[in-house]
């Protein structure tokens, strides 16, 4: 007989259909016996060494632990349902067995980790794209199912809400309630008619509906701006301020939530703590034993921000900035970069990506938008100036997205320059010095919002605006009648350049813009010269998105959106 003590190396036991590390590797009349020690059971065996084959080689050692965890947390799913007494008790996951989603492995490691204690709570801080919401519904089935969690509420950007609605219902089979600003007044008026003593049933409340309005449903999704706290609004006494408070702050706070959701909870931090937002998540973070904090970008550089966001997690554990440490913040936050990210058979999740710089340049036929360039940027120049000598930030902001737009496409700077001549011919009594969005809104609009506020405001002109308007509005249409945009026939050059590099025809492609007017140019100019193309954008409601995105994944070719 010999013997020899391997360095510890992962291989996959075809007897016990889970991954395992070699322990010693013994030879015994011919025959090589392995000792190996099998992670979902804790339990060491001899097997034959001809039933144990390698993991991926090509995998690096952190990737490895990834898929072994995943592998693991399988097998104790697959021991579950077998009947298997070697589970450990009280980690056996069910979410995963119940749901119609599958599971990727750092999805499964977020999950098992999340579940791994009594006190669940934690930022959720997987990069873009990683399946955030698919963690967060996870880990409330699992909840759900182990009868610890009735009552949740998510509080996602108004252009998510929606989005939240619909993956539920679709991967958990939950049903959310969507509450949105106009319907609080609306349910407010329902509850004293469906309330107690007067014989009417409420749709969760077998009983009645509760005086509270929050608590007419067990599930419920709303927007993060409806629903924070104010300390006052132009033209409201205080009365007015103390009533929304309670209606849309106190009364949500009070609801009695088991479990609470924050989507893009960055935005919680604030610029101090006495903003809005911030306040509205120190009320979210008492409401519910259970806290769940999702953002791709919890830290974003500013330490005071970070700070107040971990401190919903643990007030104690995190009392000022000098306590948010790397060891300290560790044990409270789940993240997987992309880099890590691994499939079920433990290959790279993603492609790695090539970032290039593509310059357009103007030609003697492009004349004309160079021209129109040149003078929407003095127009701009002008503008700003005049607004900041005036103190006139609102105007100083439309001078900015003027540029913006110019730089988009023709489509985009005209179709906005007729929205202002058209604000600009209203009679001055309907024209206005302020803007409607506050500053914490107005910072998570995109620029096509955030133009549609302004144009929506009716700003007051500037001096002679009106006529220089007029002006470049004609240079505008004359642009658009002589020729398409310079950076749309460059994005047709690549379209086709990528095509011969890829050897692939029906090569498809996602296009980001960000005005909707450019969006639309783009999808007439793409689809005259024979592409297939859908557009996405914040218009669209779910179902309409979700055609978009089977047609893409189909036939179309192009993709053009503007999330």
């Amino acid at each position: 007989m010999s013997a020899s003590r391997l360095s510890q190396n992962w291989q996959y036991s075809t007897i016990h259909n889970c991954a395992c590390r070699v322990i010693e590797e013994q030879t015994l009349w011919g025959q090589t016996v392995c000792r190996v020690w099998l992670p979902n059971q804790d339990a060491v065996m001899r097997v034959p060494r001809s039933t144990l084959r390698p993991l991926n080689e090509a995998l690096q050692p952190e990737i490895d632990g990834w898929r072994i965890t995943y592998v693991a947390a399988a097998s104790r799913v697959a021991e579950v349902l077998a009947g298997s007494g070697n589970a450990p008790d009280g980690h056996v996951l069910l979410a995963p067995i119940e749901s119609s989603v599958i599971p990727l492995p750092h999805q499964i490691r977020a999950l098992s980790r999340a579940m791994a204690g009594d006190r669940v709570r934690y930022l959720l801080a997987d990069e873009v794209g990683l399946g955030k919401t698919i963690e967060a519904g996870l880990i409330m089935r699992e909840l759900k199912l182990r009868g610890l969690v009735k009552r949740t509420l998510v509080i996602a950007p108004k252009g998510l809400v929606s989005q939240w609605v619909s993956e539920m219902r679709f991967h958990f089979g939950e049903t959310f309630q969507l509450v949105l600003p106009e319907d609080i007044k609306t349910l407010k008026r329902i509850v004293p008619v469906t309330g107690p003593g007067n014989g009417e049933k409420g749709n969760h409340d077998p009983e009645a509906l509760p005086a509270n309005t929050w608590q007419m449903f067990s599930q419920v999704v709303v927007p993060m701006d409806s629903v924070k706290p104010l300390d006052k609004r132009r033209g409201w006494s205080a009365a007015q301020v103390s009533e929304h408070n309670r209606e849309r702050f106190e009364d949500l706070i009070s609801a009695g939530w088991d479990l609470v959701i924050v989507d893009e909870a960055h935005r919680l931090g604030g610029s101090t703590d006495q903003v809005a937002r911030f306040k509205l998540g120190q009320g979210l973070s008492e409401a519910a034993p259970y806290l769940l904090l999702l953002s791709a970008t919890p830290h974003q550089g500013k330490t005071d921000a970070f700070h107040r966001l971990v401190s919903l997690i643990d007030a104690q554990e995190f009392p000022d900035v000098s306590s948010v440490t790397r060891e300290r913040v560790q044990p409270h936050v789940i993240r997987t970069e992309k880099r890590r990210a691994i499939d079920a058979d433990g290959e790279p999740l993603f492609k790695p990506r090539r970032t290039q710089l593509g310059p357009v340049s103007w030609e003697e036929r492009h004349r004309s938008q160079q021209l129109l360039y040149e003078a929407v940027t003095e127009y701009v120049r002008e503008g700003y100036n005049q607004a900041m000598r005036e103190k006139r930030s609102t105007i100083g902001f439309l001078m900015i997205l003027m540029q913006r737009l110019v730089v988009s496409s023709t489509s985009a700077i005209r179709t906005t320059l007729e929205r202002r001549l058209e604000a600009l011919a209203a009679p001055q009594e309907q024209l206005t010095l302020f803007p409607l969005a506050s500053e914490e809104e107005w910072a998570d609009l995109d620029g096509q919002e955030q133009i549609d506020v302004l144009l929506r405001t009716r700003l007051k002109a500037l001096k002679n605006e009106r006529a220089e308007v007029k002006l470049l509005l004609e240079a505008a249409a004359r642009c658009e009648q002589i020729g398409p945009d310079a950076k749309a026939e460059a994005l047709l050059d690549w379209l086709y350049r990528l095509q011969s590099e890829e050897s692939d025809p029906e090569l498809k492609a996602l296009v980001f813009t960000e005005f909707v007017p450019t969006q639309e140019m783009l999808r007439r100019f793409l689809t005259e010269r024979g592409f297939s193309v859908v557009c996405l954008n914040g218009s669209m409601d779910m179902e309409e998105r979700k055609r978009v995105q089977e047609a893409f994944a189909k036939d179309v070719r192009i993709l053009i959106s503007t999330d």
